[in-house]
């Protein structure tokens, strides 16, 4: 018996070691939730949230999901699903800050600071572009391989994600533009 116990004792540690092994991950899920935490109020405040979400299990949830799905799909992507993104991107007349979130894209001219966000809003399945205080909407996905884009009038037209759909569009556009024109 105690012969049998040590060998599943050394089969498991084994296996633990080789699947464990090379990646302790970002841990990102965690970190998002300690810094919402850090920013609810005074430090009070956020210590009795931090004690209320151990207790009603938030944090060992996070860090369970972490674990066993954020940081494995990490280690083998490179990227953590989690993880807030920013680059700098040289332009042709500036540096672009661009950053991503949940919700969609902030691009921000570093030379003067304007700024421009692309929003996705998950109820209309839709894009926006939003800058100088007003938002307008690009386009909504209406299935796999079409979607609904705005064009030149205001209204909206029915695009098929290919190369003739895209082709159809730009003549669209085209023609209503000239038509504007006149």
């Amino acid at each position: 018996m105690r012969k049998r116990y040590l060998t599943v004792a050394l089969i498991c540690s084994l296996a633990a070691s080789l699947s464990l092994s090379s990646c302790i991950g970002s841990f990102a899920l965690t970190k998002k939730v300690l810094a919402w935490n850090k920013t609810v109020s005074n430090k009070f405040v956020n210590e009795l949230v931090f004690v209320a979400l151990w207790i009603v299990p938030v944090y060992e949830l996070t860090g369970l999901a972490d674990l066993l799905v954020m940081n494995s799909v990490e280690f083998w992507s490179g990227d953590n699903p989690i993880s807030a993104e920013a680059k700098v991107i040289d332009g042709k007349d500036a540096k672009y800050l661009v950053a991503r979130d949940a919700t969609g894209y902030t691009i921000t001219n570093m030379s003067d600071n304007s700024v421009v966000k692309f929003n996705f809003d998950a109820a209309t399945n839709g894009w926006s572009i939003e800058a100088g205080g007003e938002e307008h909407l690009l386009f909504t996905y209406v299935d796999d391989t079409h979607i609904n884009m705005v064009t030149p009038d205001g209204s909206f037209s029915t695009v098929e994600l290919s190369n003739e759909g895209v082709w159809a569009y730009e003549q669209l556009v085209a023609a209503q533009s000239a038509y504007a024109q006149r």
